[in-house]
């Protein structure tokens, strides 16, 4: 999820909800870094899905797995998971995010329907910007993380999950009718079908697409004007395309929606030195380096914003309860936390010893009941230590806390440590520092 904040992936499985979930294979306990094991079935009742770019990853190699209902690239032959990994980090990898599920909102009460379902302050976002966002469940819990562009007060590119398709549909369908039953100003949803999704990331991205930027009426369109987290139409490699600048990676980057028609031979264009193709792996170590949220481990309907770290989507005039921008589903719940504070918190932690892996549980040095449980962790590419991220108790949430993390039945020391892991690289225009 992604996401321009590729959150999306993120970020994720509805299509394998029903399935029984199992402790995933070795393949991914190992130097692919459990990738999403939550999400990993042996039984489906459903067949899973594929993008547009299926027999393309198969082309190059690929190691398919079941992932958020899809058949998706884990990683490429003669290409590791730490080098796909370190590439983005120096070069520029190209991800294929074609199952996450794009969509537009239209109509006079866009603005308004979005800012019910969601606590973002979408009608102070200026045009062709986005933001990362989440759908709340009446008791604050979230239903799903997402990215929400805005291209005008009546238009809305709005990127979900893969593996909340199921639910993300529904909740949409049931509050789109609700609404449209008793405003004037009616909202349209449109799914965007089987089209691409492309991300591009790394610190090589803008310079190597910039030479795909089609000319318009004899000039290019200078992709250093797109800055991080806005989005233009534009014409890439022969293709009119929305391009939006982000992703999961807490690198530079950009993630393209494209036609179904014109997916796999733009990508083929696209797909030349230095481009790498990478996959899950690459993708979840990365964005757990960035302190970027995987829906499903770090993420559900138990958890709010607040508790996440993520209050900060949270427009700061609908803060306020009883006030009249506060009327999101969920707010009465989410502002109480505000005021009140939580009893958990997600942090970010430096492991030693073996790597903590999803539900290891916390434990403070000197008590036997846990604190709290890991959510996501791996052995760090690029920093050469273990790293996760969980939540805990807030009395222990203080960076620079020693507590301990039970890993194969023995507790190891774990510090509280501030996320992202590795410095975000966001393209915020010449001369300005990302955060």
């Amino acid at each position: 999820m992604y996401r321009f904040f590729d959150m999306a992936s993120i970020p994720t499985c509805s299509l394998l909800a029903s399935a029984t979930i199992k402790r995933a294979p070795r393949l991914f306990r190992s130097s692919s870094a459990t990738i999403i094991q939550r999400w990993v079935s042996t039984e489906s009742t459903k067949p899973l899905r594929r993008t547009g770019l299926y027999d393309f990853h198969l082309e190059n190699g690929a190691k398919m797995v079941p992932f958020a209902g899809y058949e998706m690239p884990l990683t490429y032959s003669g290409v590791g998971h730490v080098d796909s990994h370190k590439h983005v980090r120096s070069s520029v990898g190209l991800f294929d995010v074609g199952h996450m599920v794009q969509h537009f909102f239209r109509g006079a009460g866009a603005t308004s329907f979005l800012e019910w379902l969601t606590p973002s302050s979408l009608e102070a976002l200026p045009a062709h910007s986005s933001t990362l966002s989440v759908l709340l469940l009446p008791t604050g819990g979230i239903l799903d993380d997402t990215v929400i562009t805005k291209h005008n007060p009546d238009e809305y590119y709005v990127v979900t999950n893969a593996g909340r398709r199921e639910e993300d549909l529904s909740w949409f369908a049931a509050k789109l009718k609700e609404w449209n039953d008793s405003h004037s100003d009616k909202v349209e949803h449109e799914i965007l079908e089987n089209w691409g999704l492309v991300a591009l990331q790394g610190p090589k991205a803008a310079d190597y697409l910039q030479g795909f930027v089609d000319s318009n009426g004899g000039s290019n369109y200078d992709l250093k004007k797109l800055t991080f987290g806005k989005s233009a139409y534009l014409s890439i490699a022969g293709v009119q395309a929305h391009v939006a600048r982000g992703g999961y990676t807490g690198e530079d980057g950009f993630e393209i929606s494209l036609p179904p028609s014109e997916t796999v031979n733009w990508t083929r264009k696209i797909h030349k030195f230095p481009v790498q193709l990478s996959g899950l792996a690459a993708r979840d170590s990365l964005r757990l380096e960035a302190g970027l949220c995987l829906y499903g481990n770090d993420l559900d309907e138990s958890t709010s914003p607040v508790e996440a770290g993520l209050t900060w989507v949270i427009g700061k005039e609908r803060r306020t309860l009883g006030s009249t921008r506060a009327s999101f589903i969920g707010a009465d719940a989410v502002l109480s936390q505000i005021e009140k504070g939580v009893q958990r918190k997600r942090v970010g932690l430096v492991v030693e010893g073996p790597p903590a892996r999803e539900h290891a549980l916390l434990f403070h040095p000197s008590q036997s009941e846990k604190i709290g449980e890991v959510t996501s962790g791996i052995p760090s590419p690029t920093t050469g230590q273990n790293i996760a991220m969980g939540y805990i108790a807030t009395e222990f949430s203080k960076r620079g806390t020693d507590i301990e993390v039970e890993i194969r039945g023995k507790r190891r020391k774990a510090t509280v440590t501030k996320m992202p892991f590795v410095p975000t690289k966001y393209w915020r225009g010449e001369g300005i520092t990302t955060a």
